[in-house]
């Protein structure tokens, strides 16, 4: 079998975007920001989702019209040659192993609510959390899609009861000093909630799984883009009208002071499943990305091959086993994975503004204004990382020469079989 199989509805697909946005920081990134920016925090949550929908409809759009395993890196390379795209790919594979346990860690916060671990037990239970994952994803994305779409629904019905039980009134909302915002504070906000953003780039991958992904890559995107926003307004919101304290997860102690109880229970679940969920769509779309370069001859032919689910299993295990040794290694060494995370987050913003600048190509010039606008924002995002953008850079300069001399040697290749055989 050499082709992945089509499952997953519009509905899913809004689903698995919905629960790989909300991730870790569903119930977490709020606090910060509030931390930040006290009030300033819904201002910057509103700008920031305002600002993501044209990215987001620029993947769509591009998705739709050109599904493939590759994702952004084929757009790249459609657009630009094979050189660029396949460096996009690659530095997106070699991030997937380092950022997915470091999400694995910070689901750890939510275990933490319901049941304190720490040592070789914790290691043991994030190591547990990897062999679902291959649970999850050994029969096909659409068994996952099904489960995260039943997710995404108990997180939303979480939120409106909270929100409905919180008794918000007028009264309740002008207390809020929303003239009084510090533009420093606003700023620092978006720089922290931009990362429940990040994942858009990794629905691409799943393009080829979608039923009809000329119809409904783009609806899917856009419906789980919008509902994350208003779900991150809605519990921003929601703690800036409730004495939830500074120390903990604040929407524990949110849940707890309006429903009476079982908030570790309850808010701890819905973090953990909503980790998971993210973890595992960004494993799918690396796998699906490690079975197109291995049939492109990128990478070696070990990995060209599917179950019998259309799942590409090889490239899955070795993605799963490179995280496995990444845990281990940092329990022994004592490293802090989200220290890392700040130097990889600099490889998303080039992703997304190389996916950006190819829709330039790709799409009809009618869409121009939306792409410009998905091009600033990009670039302002990478102003922001600052420094942290060198880590992004030298992986580009380090890998790029190696793939220009690998298509030009594939290339001869070919060709003096080509030649040979005439």
């Amino acid at each position: 079998m050499n082709q992945i199989t089509a499952t997953i509805g519009r509905w899913q697909g809004a689903g698995l975007m919905a629960t790989t946005l909300l991730g870790t920081g569903v119930f977490i990134l709020p606090q910060m920001t509030i931390a930040v920016a006290g009030d300033g925090a819904l201002i910057a949550w509103l700008i920031l989702t305002l600002a993501i929908i044209p990215v987001a409809l620029v993947f769509g759009l591009l998705s739709g019209r050109f599904p493939h395993a590759g994702g952004p890196a084929y757009f790249i390379e459609r657009a630009f040659g094979p050189t660029l795209g396949r460096t996009m790919g690659l530095i997106f594979l070699l991030v997937i192993p380092i950022g997915a346990p470091a999400a694995i860690l910070m689901t750890f916060q939510f275990f933490n609510a319901l049941l304190p671990m720490s040592g070789w037990s914790q290691v043991g239970a994030e190591l547990g959390i990897v062999a679902l994952l291959f649970l999850l994803n050994v029969r096909g994305i659409q068994v996952s899609a099904k489960l995260q779409f039943a997710l995404t629904l108990a997180i939303v019905a979480v939120v409106v009861l909270l929100f409905g039980a919180s008794g918000a009134d007028v009264a309740q909302f002008e207390a809020l000093t929303l003239t009084n915002i510090e533009f420093d504070g606003v700023m620092l906000a978006m720089g922290i909630g931009f990362w429940s953003f990040l994942g858009i780039e990794a629905m691409t991958h799943l393009a080829n799984d979608f039923r009809r992904p000329d119809k409904d890559m783009l609806p899917a995107m856009m419906i789980g883009t919008v509902l994350v926003g208003i779900i991150y307004l809605a519990c921003t919101l929601l703690l800036l009208m409730l004495p939830t304290g500074t120390t903990g997860v604040a929407m524990i102690t949110a849940f707890d002071l309006l429903l009476g109880g079982y908030g570790a229970q309850v808010i701890g679940i819905l973090g953990i499943a909503s980790g998971i969920a993210t973890v595992n769509v960004y494993c799918a779309s690396g796998a699906r990305l490690l079975w197109s370069f291995s049939r492109d001859g990128i990478l070696p032919k070990y990995f060209d091959k599917l179950n019998a689910a259309g799942v590409p299993l090889r490239g899955l295990v070795f993605l799963l086993l490179a995280m496995a040794v990444v845990i281990v290694l940092s329990f022994v060494t004592g490293q802090e994975l989200e220290h890392l995370i700040a130097w990889s987050n600099g490889i998303f913003v080039i992703i997304y503004l190389l996916a950006m600048l190819s829709a330039i190509r790709l799409l009809s010039k009618r869409f121009l204004p939306l792409i410009i606008t998905g091009c600033f924002f990009c670039i302002g995002l990478g102003f922001a990382l600052g420094s942290h953008m060198w880590y992004a850079i030298l992986m580009v300069a380090l890998i790029a020469p190696f793939l220009w001399w690998q298509h030009g040697h594939l290339s001869r290749k070919q060709l003096t079989k080509l030649e040979s055989h005439t």
